[in-house]
């Protein structure tokens, strides 16, 4: 009995002194945590540390996420194990390899952001606490100490608006649905997706909690949603307040401003505090982005809205920082300008495109922030489009040439440059859509620990032997190509995300960019990227059975992606030759060309099939598992499906432009929703032509054509689009329910060298 007490005992004591970082590892391999001691040091700067205490690793850190960084490099640059958003978990070798000699780093940017708004519908919207728990994970190993926490902000909405006399219905009618949530959070629209279910708030706020509570224990300072200001657009006539109507957001209903000098705005914005606070408990940072995406209206005091938003936030915590992003005209400097240095921390949400404050852009502020702290963030990805895609070089040189940007014509300036600089408190992962290209993500998360400037090319073999475990020239020579081609986007380029792939725009005879914003511009030229994809298959038929199992699971994520971009552009170049066919008449070519791309597509889709990554199901799969009835499951497969399709109403996806902005690469969408536009349109252009070749017998002679100038015979002499009604072809497939499944289907190594043999014909 003595026996069993003392083991009981030790057993009590080991729980009590494991760590987040203990937990974390076990996450990663269960019984990891023995073979590494973790130590907790209280620092000045922040930092990690790697040692040896005999035969056990040594981590050091001044915070667990500083920690976990260390774990991550540890694991990268000694273990060869890389660990991202397609595998999180690894066998860690039998015997850890010694650290030698001690290794430290240091950083002054303590504050690192993650998130998006709209990365909470692009990617999050279905997600589950297990889900949530792998990128909490992901957080702390890459420094993320400030994550913006909006899970469950539609239940403190709701509680708010039904002590405001609102409804259930009226609520339902103003709350979004799940995939669209992001821009009702933001002021863009209301109700579209909706009405939200009784049980969907149960279930956020649950979750919202659970990330709350582990974000907590790993010491990271979430950021709350703040109040904006935003009231239902008919609060007017609702409530009687004083409302700026803010009018629509790509056809969009947008939610009325409240102006900051009614009577009942602090009431109401403390009432909004009250209730979060209830849920969610008080925060040092709130994030509040009033007037998102607006243009300037004259009944709004900026300066006044300011000043109320920051008392109303001050009421709840004293000491509580306002997070705004730095996108377009926010910003504003009236409204922020008269604010305390301290109070106001700005997200530079495109710093490594089109920075506001450092290098040369289209949005630079020549006094950049003024008094005001900032943080240095990657973009990089719009939509949630699948795509490879990076600005390596423009990252580097727009990141490390800030502790420089005091160079200026005039001392003003001079010295505001030398405050923006002194001011960058971190960087942010800003990302639209999470998931994608974790080359740029890995890269931006060592920069703050990294004091000088590097060259990417040392680096991206580094990368490599870390993401696969092994050195091999084959994947060196692919990688550095990709470093030097699709992952260096210029500057001057203001592409938002990813080229887009040429088989989800809508057809059209001048097909390029496939939504509306994305700016699209060459910028690399198409046979580095089948290139890179020939090295990585010639590499996978050497190692995908020699290589650890980590390894082994980046290898074939990686293979099939690159060969999904070789395929992607070199249809590109297919539908141009179907394209020229159709011009130059020829229809037995055009009848081959247009059927080569259609073989193309689905072909794609045959790739794709083998990671769950890239297949539909996991997408509508989990939109399915959130619904506890019929009714429930269907409308959130709806929200799931118009999300990357058609986005919103007729009017909205084709005069607000909306269609295809989250479009997606995806096994099972290819097949189903872009093939038949494509089909449908080569076929259209082919009647056309046989039409031509045999006119019916009225267009001859006296028929309409009879009158016409010569001008108009000249135009229509030319070829003619064919008028398709894109919205009636695609809304059906919204509507839908059959099953898709995540399950991967095939062998990755094979079906890529499938697609590689047919290339090559």
């Amino acid at each position: 009995m003595k026996k069993l007490l003392l083991t009981l005992m030790c057993l009590a004591a080991l729980v009590v002194q494991a760590t987040p970082i203990d937990d974390l590892l076990e996450r990663i391999d269960p019984g990891a945590s023995r073979k590494f001691k973790i130590e907790l040091k209280s620092a000045p700067r922040d930092f990690f540390e790697l040692d040896q205490a005999g035969r056990r690793v040594v981590i050091r850190g001044n915070t667990w996420v500083n920690i976990g960084v260390g774990l991550n490099w540890y694991l990268k640059y000694y273990c060869g194990i890389h660990l991202s958003w397609n595998q999180m978990r690894a066998q860690l070798p039998v015997v850890l390899p010694r650290v030698e000699r001690k290794e430290r780093h240091e950083t002054d940017l303590r504050l690192r952001y993650d998130f998006n708004y709209c990365t909470f519908s692009y990617s999050m919207a279905f997600w589950d606490w297990e889900r949530w728990e792998r990128e909490i994970d992901w957080m702390v190993l890459h420094g993320v100490n400030l994550p913006l926490a909006i899970v469950g902000e539609e239940c403190v909405w709701r509680n708010m608006l039904l002590r405001l006399g609102y409804s259930e219905e009226e609520i339902g009618r103003f709350i979004a649905g799940p995939a669209f949530l992001a821009w009702w959070e933001m002021n863009n629209l209301e109700g579209w997706g909706g009405p939200l279910p009784l049980s969907w708030y149960a279930r956020q706020e649950q979750l919202q909690k659970q990330i709350l509570k582990r974000m907590s224990q790993l010491g990271m300072h979430p950021v709350l949603p703040g109040y904006c200001g935003m009231v239902p657009h008919d609060a007017r006539q609702r409530l009687g307040l004083n409302v700026s109507d803010a009018g629509l957001w790509n056809g969009f209903q947008r939610p009325a401003n409240l102006l900051p000098t009614d009577e009942r705005f602090d009431e109401i914005a403390t009432l909004y505090y009250d209730e979060l606070t209830k849920l969610y408990g008080r925060a040092d940072y709130y994030s509040i982005d009033p007037f998102h995406e607006s243009h300037d209206d004259a009944s709004i005091d900026y300066a006044e809205a300011g000043r109320k938003l920051m008392a109303a936030m001050k009421r709840v915590n004293s000491k509580a920082v306002w997070v705004v992003q730095g996108w377009t005209e926010n910003p504003r400097p009236e409204m922020v300008d008269p604010m305390k240095a301290g109070d106001l921390l700005v997200l530079d949400l495109f710093s490594e495109c089109r920075p506001m404050f450092g290098a040369p852009s289209i949005w630079k502020r020549e006094l950049g922030y003024k008094q005001h702290q900032w943080l240095f963030c990657l973009l990089q990805n719009f939509g949630a489009n699948v795509g490879l895609h990076g600005r390596m070089d423009q990252l580097l040189d727009n990141f490390y040439a800030i502790g420089h940007s005091a160079i200026g014509t005039k001392e003003n300036n001079a010295q505001s440059s030398m405050l923006n600089s002194q001011l960058l408190k971190g960087i942010g992962f800003t990302m639209e859509g999470s998931g994608f290209n974790p080359v740029m993500f890995e890269l931006m998360s060592e920069l703050p620990w990294r004091p000088e400037k590097f060259a990417k090319e040392e680096w991206v073999k580094n990368y490599v032997k870390a993401r696969y475990g092994v050195q091999d020239d084959n994947i060196e020579k692919a990688w550095l190509l990709l470093a030097q081609t699709i992952y260096n986007c210029p500057a001057g380029n203001n592409q938002q995300g990813p080229h887009e792939s040429i088989f989800c725009g809508r057809p059209s005879l001048n097909n390029f960019q496939a939504s509306s914003w994305s700016k699209m511009k060459n910028y690399y030229d198409p046979a580095a990227t089948l290139k890179a994809a020939q090295l990585m298959n010639s590499a996978a038929q050497k190692l995908l059975g020699n290589l650890p199992p980590s390894g082994k699971e980046n290898f074939e994520y990686d293979l099939v992606d690159i060969t999904r971009q070789a395929l992607a552009d070199q249809a590109r170049l297919q539908y141009q030759h179907a394209i020229a066919d159709y011009k130059a008449f020829s229809i037995e070519s055009f009848k081959q060309s247009s059927k080569r791309f259609l073989h193309m597509l689905m072909l794609q889709d045959s790739l794709l099939a083998t990671r769950t990554e890239f297949r539909l199901g996991h997408w509508t799969q989990a939109a399915l598992c959130c619904g506890t009835t019929p009714d429930e499951k269907k409308l959130y497969e709806w929200n799931a499906r118009v999300q990357i399709t058609t986005w919103g109403n007729r009017f909205c996806a084709d005069e607000g432009g909306l269609r295809d902005y989250a479009h997606k690469e995806w096994q099972g969408l290819l097949r189903d929703f872009y093939y038949p536009r494509w089909q449908t349109y080569f076929d259209a252009l082919l009647k056309q032509m046989q039409a031509q070749q045999h006119p019916q017998p009225e267009l001859l002679g006296g028929g309409p054509n009879a009158n016409k100038t010569a001008s108009e015979l000249f135009a229509l002499a030319l070829p003619q689009e064919v008028k398709i009604d894109w919205y009636a072809l695609e809304e059906p497939w919204t509507l839908k329910q059959n099953n898709y499944s995540a399950q991967p289907e095939g062998d990755p190594g094979a079906m890529a060298r499938r697609v590689m043999d047919f290339l090559k014909r």
